[in-house]
């Protein structure tokens, strides 16, 4: 069993720790917030900071809300490079800049260790159930040494390429989802308007080449109006963003990809940055002053 490190215990990072713990690793544990006590009475080791987790253990996985967060908590003062000896393993599970992962990624192998970005992708639902999809970037032998860890938390897991390619592979995801869930919520508000039950018409689309995740899952949460988060607007408006930057930077046009964010941007503008992405939707019914179900009570 290995001696693992777990920086970042939100909404994704506290399941998955459990699963780490439950399959028998000795798990050291940091998180801006006071840990989660379930994880302390699992065995979790709780540390002062990023570095006295990086000493503590073998492999240090991560699994924050944005870019600087990475950096702040791999590079900053107490960070974990101050804490790595050469030989270690650095996970980042985060969902960020591919640019600045491959630096990342080279700032660890000066100092003798491995880097891989391994994003995922599932939401709370794939982090409680352990069947996130993982993407990673990086070495042949890392890969192979984090396999057994990443077979805890997830199902489908694929070594895409190089470092950064990881990362990459996550915002193409997150373009997908964005295009779907826009896509679901324009199909069940039809429906609604039009008079049909959209609890039966999605139930019939789920039998026919409509079907996907996302009808099952978000187009259950757009009908029982429940937007709690999962995956908050606010995070997929910054993975939005590194499309469109990204976008702009290979000279392509993400039209789609633009449109959503925008709708995204408007739902933020209403008081809904903490929505779950599937809220979305409110935007759409807000344009059509008609909602595809009432509210709950």
């Amino acid at each position: 069993m290995s001696k693992i490190g777990f920086i970042g215990l939100g909404i994704m990072g506290r399941p998955m720790a459990q699963h780490l713990i439950e399959g028998g690793h000795t798990l050291f544990i940091h998180t801006r917030s006071a840990p989660p006590a379930a994880l302390l009475d699992a065995g979790a080791v709780r540390c002062d900071g990023a570095r006295e987790v990086a000493r503590q253990a073998d492999i240090v996985i991560t699994m924050l809300p944005d870019t600087p967060d990475v950096e702040a908590v791999l590079f900053g003062p107490n960070g974990v490079a101050e804490g790595l000896s050469p030989g270690k393993l650095v996970i980042d599970m985060s969902s960020i800049a591919p640019l600045a992962t491959k630096d990342f990624a080279k700032r660890i192998n000066d100092l003798g260790c491995d880097y891989l970005d391994a994003p995922v992708s599932g939401g709370d639902v794939g982090a409680k159930a352990a069947s996130l999809t993982i993407m990673v970037g990086g070495p042949a032998r890392a890969f192979e040494t984090a396999r057994p860890i990443f077979a805890l938390m997830g199902k489908n897991i694929t070594l895409v390429g190089e470092n950064g390619d990881g990362q990459t592979t996550k915002v193409a995801n997150q373009i997908i989802v964005a295009l779907t869930i826009e896509a679901v919520g324009e199909a069940l508000l039809f429906a609604a308007k039009a008079g049909a039950d959209p609890a039966r018409v999605r139930q019939a689309l789920m039998g026919g080449f409509a079907a996907s995740r996302i009808l099952e899952v978000h187009g259950q949460r757009m009908i029982e109006r429940n937007f709690a988060p999962g995956f908050r607007i606010a995070l997929h408006q910054k993975d939005l963003s590194l499309a469109l930057a990204g976008a702009r930077s290979l000279g392509l046009s993400l039209p789609n990809t633009a449109t959503c964010q925008e709708l995204f941007n408007a739902a933020s503008a209403a008081g809904g940055a903490a929505w779950d992405h599937s809220g979305m939707v409110r935007v759409l019914e807000m344009l059509a002053h008609h909602e595809i179900a009432p509210a709950a009570g």
